[in-house]
């Protein structure tokens, strides 16, 4: 619980130079998630903010849309042999009354730090089972230059990858550029979740008028988990994937990638961008 980073023995070589030092290494075991009892998945994160990545998760399951939903999250104690309590496993029970989709009923998922769904039936199941229409929600309206500052405020806050440079994070910042929250993790996607299951206890669902900012690529799932939590804008310093465009234009999320320095790629949701193109020279 909270084992955010581990020591280990590392030969370090620098200009022909061979020493041993201890090294800091980020923290990855897997997370058990059980809905109402029953196993649904299995993650492999980094140890932190295991409740608000569950109730996250469950967001873009389409299980949870408010704290309202959620009844409580604890931790499983006997869950090895022994009895002890390993903090590797973690049970969500909704609300009475809450209405479960049955594909999580029946779905046992083993997901790794770098998982994603594919097809048209996936771009359906998120369309279909959206609680908070992106584009049904006044526009955010956004600079690029203001896109540009939101990388480098987001390193700044990246405390553990200082210390280990081996962690993902997500940010939300709202419109004016200021950073309202940020999370760490191995994987980019429970890094997300992390930040979405905050929001959802805090009674901050929808994200209508944030920005979700990732370190790494744009996938499918993680344009999945800006859609499902409301968020408008998605950006990342990396480059998005074929279905994660095809999902932003089919849902109205403004999907930014490349975004380094002054430079971006606008793949989708330009209204949201106060664009203004020189006129063309004779």
């Amino acid at each position: 619980m909270g084992r955010v980073t581990e020591r280990r023995k590392v030969i370090r070589i620098r200009g022909g130079q061979v020493s041993s030092r201890p090294d800091t290494l980020v923290a990855e075991e897997p997370l058990e998630i059980r809905l109402n009892g029953k196993p649904l998945a299995i993650t492999m994160r980094t140890p932190g903010d295991d409740f608000a990545l569950a109730a996250g998760f469950l967001v873009s399951e389409g299980v949870l849309a408010g704290a309202d939903d959620l009844q409580n999250i604890v931790y499983c104690a006997g869950a090895t042999q022994d009895g002890s309590n390993t903090y590797n496993v973690v049970d969500v029970r909704t609300a009475p009354g809450i209405v479960l989709p049955d594909i999580t009923l029946e779905r046992n998922v083993y997901t790794t730090s770098s998982c994603g769904l594919c097809g048209k039936a996936s771009l359906d199941a998120v369309r279909t089972t959206a609680r908070f229409p992106i584009a049904d929600t006044p526009p955010v309206r956004l600079t690029p230059e203001l896109l540009a500052s939101l990388p480098d405020r987001l390193r700044e806050a990246q405390r553990v990858f200082d210390r280990t440079g081996g962690l993902h994070a997500a940010a939300l910042f709202d419109e004016a550029g200021t950073l309202v929250d940020i999370r760490e993790d191995v994987g980019r996607h429970n890094a997300v979740d992390k930040l979405v299951g905050r929001a959802l206890q805090n009674g901050d669902l929808p994200l209508s008028r944030s920005v979700l900012l990732v370190s790494g690529r744009a996938s499918f799932e993680l344009a999945q988990k800006a859609v499902m939590a409301g968020i408008p804008v998605l950006a990342a310093v990396s480059a998005p994937s074929s279905l994660a465009v095809d999902l932003a234009a089919e849902t109205g999320l403004t999907l930014v990638g490349f975004l380094r320095g002054s430079n971006m790629n606008v793949y989708a949701g330009e209204h949201r961008l106060d664009l203004r193109v020189p006129a063309a020279s004779n």
